[in-house]
């Protein structure tokens, strides 16, 4: 969730206001993940939860934020009426790593993605004034399928923290233990297993896709960007043979630069054919 990330490219398509917002909300649920993610135990890390919970309570109260992330978000929260729930959320979602390694089954892993990823996009399309409800189903199709990219990328480094995000019911069906994973060798049996893991996040793609309401094509072509950038990683892994332990799959900068662009001239070009056609 860095600035500097495949997200940095999307963002910078936006009027600077919506762009300087979005920015203040990352902070925020960058500084609410290195709470837990950099506290040297559980004790200290719950504690860093309820400090957040709390923060988010004075985001969206009376009370004045204590935190200068929370100081920042605050007047943003206003301006554009962000809803109080995905913030909460994204706080149990972060929670959730505090207490769980391992997920048995997709629709438990679900739960978490939504937490920690669509929470994220619902923020998003607030802020880009995308208010058609379909644009929710949107941001959740589309936090999925970006969080099951990020998983199926960030296996061997989730491996080294000690946590395994692909459902063992998958590791079961094909025939995948954890020590193989370990391992670092991309087997037959891991092949189908990371396949398997792609055909899914690529379903939520298309599932975000068919929600996206045409009427907020403009507001959305953020969200279209990142959208891009991630299914060019999803790609890529694929065409890797999914060998995803060598070295973490990313697509380079000057690749996801051409993607923002194209996307973004795609939209400015489908803008100006709707003008005209209304004019005739």
């Amino acid at each position: 969730m860095a600035r500097d990330t495949s997200f940095s490219y999307s963002f910078l398509v936006l009027p600077a206001a919506q762009r300087d917002a979005i920015g203040l909300v990352w902070d925020f649920c960058r500084a609410v993940d290195d709470a837990v993610d950099e506290a040297s135990d559980q004790q200290t890390a719950a504690i860093e939860i309820v400090k957040w919970r709390d923060e988010v309570g004075r985001v969206f109260g009376a009370a004045e934020p204590v935190t200068p992330q929370g100081r920042l978000l605050k007047p943003v929260a206003a301006a554009f009426s962000l809803s109080r729930q995905p913030f909460d959320d994204l706080v149990d979602g972060v929670e959730m790593d505090l207490h769980r390694t391992r997920y048995q089954t997709f629709d438990e892993l679900a739960g978490y993605c939504r937490r920690v990823a669509s929470t994220v996009g619902l923020m998003c399309v607030e802020i880009f004034g995308a208010r058609d409800p379909r644009s929710r189903d949107y941001a959740f199709n589309l936090g999925l399928a970006l969080q099951l990219t990020n998983i199926i990328r960030d296996v061997a480094v989730d491996l080294k923290n000690g946590r395994v995000y692909l459902p063992q019911e998958d590791l079961a069906k094909f025939g995948v233990t954890e020590a193989d994973l370990r391992a670092g060798t991309v087997t037959p049996e891991i092949r189908r297993l990371l396949a398997y893991q792609v055909q899914r996040a690529r379903r939520f793609y298309a599932a975000a896709a068919l929600s996206k309401p045409a009427a907020a094509a403009r507001q959305l072509v953020a969200a279209e960007i990142m959208s891009g950038i991630y299914f060019e990683t999803l790609r890529r892994i694929e065409r890797r043979q999914f060998d995803v332990f060598t070295e973490v799959i990313r697509a380079p900068k000057a690749v996801r630069a051409r993607i923002a662009l194209s996307i973004w001239a795609r939209s400015q070009c489908s803008a100006l054919a709707s003008r005209l056609f209304r004019r005739t």
